[in-house]
């Protein structure tokens, strides 16, 4: 009798324990599987960086900067636990902690850093010097500069293709594109392109690479398209007036452009290289990324200092989110780490 009461008493505590177990494990994986991505908003004009929590566009921390570290560009690493700023006046890259949100780095390269990308391995990041025609090659692990590339006048927009194995770097002065081999930090190709090239974006699929040349301030500007395989331009698409920033979507089928002095972000249709649709956004637009799942776009307005979020569904903006002065450059972490579990009862 004792037996059976015993048996019945471990059967039950032994189910209570799988569930509570359970309940725990399904609570931990659903908040890791719907980890927040953040936007990190470089601020020109306060010298701190605002980080936007991308699920309800509040923010949710601001860091600041050193009085002399003004901040324009900014890349986060593919894992989501490092954001990289470029700051021009100090000739520095400074690198922040997700986790923390403080700065656990300052690295010293070229004259007048601008763009900045960051391999897919994140073993390298790649800084555009606008000062003096040098790309700054920066090992990730060690936050030291190990090498140092040639390329044309005023580079400016840093993209690294999916496969991480190409580097392209716009020339703002020489109207060209530099392609740089990330294993033997040479230039393999140069790529003639429009008036003044400012951005630059590969799509997920590395085969096309696109290029905002902002141009005169009176005139539209351009995208250009160039044929990764065989660095040819294969199409000319008019935009608004100073392009700047520009992105691809994570399917490959929009490539979003803000456009300066029309105060807009022209949508193109990678299908037909056309422009499917025009986003009056702030004042000034200039920086501009888009979402892990293409959802949802963000654009700094250096003008108005706020920023746009855009429905990339409808093309509508959604949310303003006013924050500090001159938002300049944008980045949004992705958290694409994965846990396995083992449970032992």
């Amino acid at each position: 009798m004792n037996k059976m009461i015993w048996n019945k008493i471990y059967k039950r505590h032994t189910l209570l324990k799988m569930l509570v177990i359970s309940v725990i494990a399904f609570s931990m994986l659903m908040s890791i599987s719907g980890a927040v991505p953040f936007a990190y908003i470089t601020n020109a004009g306060s010298n701190t960086v605002s980080v936007i929590d991308t699920t309800t566009n509040k923010v949710t921390a601001t860091v600041n900067l050193e009085s002399t570290h003004f901040s324009l560009e900014v890349a986060a690493a593919h894992g989501g636990t490092k954001v990289y700023l470029t700051n021009p006046v100090d000739n520095i890259v400074s690198v922040i902690s997700t986790s923390t949100n403080r700065i656990i780095a300052n690295v010293p390269v070229g004259v007048h850093p601008r763009g900045i990308a960051v391999t897919p391995d994140e073993k390298k990041v790649y800084v555009a010097n606008s000062g003096d025609k040098t790309v700054s090659v920066i090992d990730a692990n060690t936050n030291k500069v190990t090498a140092t590339v040639n390329v044309g006048i005023w580079p400016r927009g840093v993209s690294v293709n999916p496969a991480g194995t190409k580097v392209y770097v716009v020339n703002h002065g020489s109207n060209n594109v530099s392609i740089i081999n990330t294993g033997t930090n040479k230039i393999t190709a140069t790529v003639n392109v429009g008036q003044q090239p400012s951005g630059v974006a590969v799509t997920p699929s590395g085969k096309e690479v696109y290029v905002a040349n902002s141009g005169s301030h009176n005139v539209p500007g351009t995208v250009y398209v160039i044929d990764a395989n065989t660095n040819e331009v294969i199409s000319i698409i008019e935009v608004g007036i100073d392009p700047e920033g520009i992105v691809v979507d994570p399917d490959g089928t929009k490539v979003f452009v803000t456009n300066f002095f029309s105060q807009n972000v022209s949508v193109i249709d990678t299908a037909t290289n056309t422009v499917i649709s025009t986003v009056k956004v702030g004042t000034y637009p200039l920086g501009v990324a888009v979402d892990s799942n293409g959802k949802k776009l963000y654009v700094t307005n250096l003008g108005s200092s706020d920023v746009s979020v855009i429905d990339t569904g409808t093309n509508t903006v959604k949310a303003t989110v006013s924050i500090e002065k001159r938002p300049a450059g944008v980045a949004i972490t992705q958290n694409k780490k994965m846990y396995k579990w083992k449970l032992v009862l």
